[in-house]
C-alpha cells in the first residue's frame, strides 16, 4: 500500500482547508450582520425619540429625523412635485406626487416644505399653514431605475434641495427637506435573521463536512 492509502484522512485535507475557509466567511458575514443590527437599533430608538419629542425651533445644525418648527413666509407662485405614485380613491387610481413649497425664513434662508401627496401631475401651489412643523429629512439620491428630474416642468425624482430650489429660481436654500406633517419613517430592522441565516449555513457546512469526511474515512 502507499502511504496514502495507509493515511486516508490526508485525503480531507484540501476539502476540509476549503470548508474551513468557507465557514469562517459565514461566521464573519453573521458578526457582520449582529453589528449592523446594533448599529440599526440605535437609529430606531434615534427616531423614536424624536417622534416623542415635541418639535422645537429650527437649531443652527438640525439632527436627522429632529422634530422641529420652521417659521417664516411662504414664497408664492413657486411649487415641485417629487416622485410619483397612483393612489387608490373611491373614484378610482389616481395619479399624484409628493408636493413641495418653499417657505423663506426671517433670515432670509429658504426651506423647502414636503406637505404630502397630492392629486396632481404638474405643480400647483395650495394653502399651507403659517410656521409648519415635521421632521429634517437629508437629501436623497435617485433610484437607478428612476426618470431623469425635469426642472422645466417641476417634477424631480431626486429629493436635492439645492437641485429642486434651482428649477424654482431660488437660492441659498436649507440642505434639509421639510417632511411636514408626516409620520416618522420606521425602518426595517431584518438584520437578526439575516445574522442567523449566515450562522445556520455555517452549521450545515460543517455537518455536511463530516458527513463527507465520514464517507471518505469509512470507504476510502
Amino acid at each position: 500500500m502507499t502511504s496514502g492509502q495507509h493515511l486516508p484522512w490526508r485525503r480531507l485535507i484540501g476539502p476540509g482547508l476549503a470548508t474551513l475557509c468557507a465557514f469562517c466567511a459565514l461566521m464573519a458575514l453573521g458578526l457582520w450582520q449582529l453589528q449592523r443590527l446594533t448599529w440599526k437599533e440605535g437609529i430606531i430608538a434615534e427616531i423614536a425619540r424624536a417622534d416623542a419629542a415635541p418639535p422645537v425651533p429650527v437649531p443652527a445644525s438640525p439632527g436627522p429625523y429632529e422634530k422641529v418648527v420652521v417659521s417664516g413666509t411662504w414664497i408664492p407662485g413657486k411649487a415641485a412635485l417629487y416622485g410619483d405614485e397612483v393612489r387608490d380613491t373611491p373614484n378610482g387610481p389616481v395619479p399624484g406626487a409628493e408636493l413641495l413649497l418653499p417657505l423663506r425664513r426671517p433670515d432670509g434662508s429658504v426651506w423647502l416644505v414636503d406637505l404630502g401627496w397630492v392629486a396632481q401631475t404638474s405643480p400647483q401651489p395650495v394653502a399651507a399653514p403659517p410656521n409648519p412643523v415635521g421632521y429634517v429629512h437629508a437629501a436623497m439620491p435617485a433610484a437607478w431605475f428612476s426618470p431623469p428630474d425635469d426642472p422645466a416642468h417641476g417634477l424631480y425624482y431626486t429629493l436635492d434641495p439645492q437641485r429642486i430650489a434651482a428649477g424654482m429660481g431660488l437660492g441659498k436654500v436649507a440642505p434639509y427637506i421639510l417632511m411636514a406633517n408626516a409620520p416618522l419613517p420606521a425602518p426595517s430592522n431584518n438584520h437578526y435573521e439575516y445574522a442567523l441565516t449566515w450562522f445556520s449555513l455555517a452549521g450545515v457546512l460543517v455537518f455536511q463536512f463530516i458527513f463527507f469526511a465520514r464517507k471518505r474515512l469509512l470507504f476510502p
